[in-house]
């Protein structure tokens, strides 16, 4: 069971659907050392694949909110990742984070991996998507697929509330 756990959450909407999972999560892994980013309120630049990083002790080139993410992912042994479903992916805010990962390339600590999505269609194959670019990230990575939890049909921020799937996302929260 993982002891040091990065949460980073890419929905833009504050108080909204994809924190209110985010909380469900966060309440399983009471005990834990869980650090959380809202990446929407962060600036973080994309990765400029310049290089710089692995010249300069991983140490990217911009000077934006991005360091104390990849602090937190140096002594992380799991992560879990937040979005609502954009367009079938990450929103742009998280993907941005995840690929400035590129600057710890071969030295992150991280074992398991979580995602946790939420979408505003109905039918959770919108997901798909989304499920397999983790997956492979996480293949890529070396991290084991920890699970994942998705929740369809939401819109307005409150339409989350009594949903029986976010007991999952309090389970993922214990068990990973």
């Amino acid at each position: 069971m993982s002891k040091n756990i990065l949460v980073l959450s890419g929905s833009p909407r504050k108080g909204a659907n994809t924190d209110r999972l985010v909380d469900a999560f966060l309440k399983g892994a009471e005990g834990k050392n869980v650090t959380l980013f809202r990446v929407a309120d962060l600036t973080i630049g994309g990765c400029r694949g310049c290089g710089y990083c692995f010249t300069h002790d991983h140490t990217c080139v911009q000077q934006d909110d991005m360091p104390q993410i990849l602090d937190a992912l140096k002594n992380a042994d799991a992560i879990a990742l937040a979005s609502p479903v954009y367009y079938f992916g990450l929103t742009g805010q998280l993907k941005t984070a995840i690929d400035r990962f590129y600057a710890l390339l071969g030295s992150i600590p991280v074992k398991r991996a979580a995602l946790l999505l939420t979408c505003g269609n109905p039918d959770v194959k919108v997901a798909d998507a989304t499920i397999a670019h983790f997956r492979a990230m996480s293949a890529f990575l070396g991290w084991e697929d920890a699970g994942h939890v998705v929740i369809p049909g939401l819109h307005a921020p409150d339409e989350i509330n009594g949903s029986a799937l976010l007991a999952d996302a309090e389970r993922l929260g214990r068990e990973i």
